[in-house]
């Protein structure tokens, strides 16, 4: 699970998305959200080379800081990219509100987190925070 506090940070401000193919690129995301499962969900509109490289290799980082705080993290992540469910039957939704039908949805992508990582410039930078496991409980049979 993500902590609550790097949640607050990546809810409340922009993402850069970076991934990599014939070189590296990053892009500043605002249709993005943390689902319930804890992944990372972002509505691709305007995202060609980012989705040309993830359908290449599927990995990700993603960047959010507070500029007011400088409290800063990095995920990085395995990347898919959907055409159904929930998350991107929202984005079509918010792109159509948005756009009115002049930039449609490409993708969802769903992102699952890997590692997490402090990019904040204090004596814990570069620290890999670990996220913790969702505990699930079976039923005695």
């Amino acid at each position: 699970m993500i902590p609550e506090n790097v949640k607050k940070v990546f809810e409340e401000h922009l993402w850069f998305v970076s991934t990599y193919g014939e070189e590296p690129n990053v892009v500043p995301v605002g249709f993005k959200c943390i689902t319930s499962e804890d992944k990372l969900a972002i509505g691709a509109i305007l995202l060609d080379t980012t989705l040309e490289n993830i359908a290449k290799n599927g990995k990700v980082a993603i960047a959010a800081a507070n500029p007011l705080t400088a409290e800063a993290y990095q995920i990085k992540g395995s990347a898919k990219l959907v055409k159904e469910g929930e998350a991107y039957d929202h984005y079509v939704k918010l792109a159509e509100d948005t756009f009115k039908g002049a930039y449609p949805l490409k993708y969802a992508v769903v992102i699952t987190p890997e590692k997490l990582i402090t990019a904040t410039p204090n004596q814990h930078n570069k620290k890999e925070i670990p996220l913790k496991a969702t505990k699930k409980f079976r039923k005695a049979p």
